[in-house]
């Protein structure tokens, strides 16, 4: 088995006051742990314990709905504690800074965008900032746990940051007030790591499209 828990990159606390420690704690130790614990039992005793998450979803048509369900909540989540940082907020950093300003004309335009795909998804999901396989990026929102890596998405990609509007990422502080809660959530990205997701994702990306 290559998949394993992870633990919280900062304290429960650390996010504060943008996102509440309660929220934080039973987000991770509750949501995402029973994400993780559901997507190991879904796949004991067969390959897919041996696969990284990148493969699975590149076939998730192919399999259970447990493992989409579950793989998706365990990666998802993995990825949103990494992308938020008690040191945050501020412009992105080094070549996204200048993609972002050739793609979307400014940061604040991308803002304003990424921001509409996170408040106009219906119900639970993500919204997404990803790296396509011709080194494009494209914002897009996914139902439920899905992700742009799976080969159901309408919008497929490499994601390197990824905001949770499932209710329970944001209520106790900010009901239903999701807008409120994505335009506080730009306090605490943590773009040096966005940053170097995307560098990533770009030297992958030829190499994704020739395959």
């Amino acid at each position: 088995m290559i998949h394993e828990f992870p633990d919280l990159p900062y304290a429960y606390d650390a996010l504060e006051p943008v996102i509440d420690e309660t929220t934080m704690r039973v987000h991770h130790t509750r949501h995402h742990r029973t994400y993780y614990d559901k997507f190991v039992a879904a796949i004991r005793g067969s390959d897919l314990e041996q696969q990284p998450m990148e493969t699975i979803f590149a076939r998730i048509s192919q399999h259970p709905p447990a493992v989409r369900n579950n793989g998706g909540g365990y990666y998802n989540h993995t990825l949103y504690w990494n992308v938020m940082s008690p040191d945050g907020g501020g412009d992105p950093v080094g070549a996204l800074a200048d993609a972002l300003l050739a793609k979307y004309g400014s940061f604040d335009e991308f803002k304003t965008a990424f921001a509409n795909a996170g408040i106009n998804q219906f119900g639970s999901g993500f919204a997404w900032l990803s790296v396509t396989t011709d080194g494009d990026l494209a914002i897009s929102s996914t139902g439920n746990q899905d992700n742009p890596l799976m080969d159901t998405a309408e919008v497929r990609g490499t994601p390197i940051l990824g905001c949770d509007v499932w209710e329970h990422a944001y209520y106790l502080t900010y009901m239903n007030k999701r807008p409120d809660y994505i335009d506080a959530w730009w306090k605490v990205v943590n773009w040096p790591y966005v940053n170097q997701l995307y560098e990533q994702a770009l030297a992958q990306a030829p190499r994704q499209k020739s395959a």
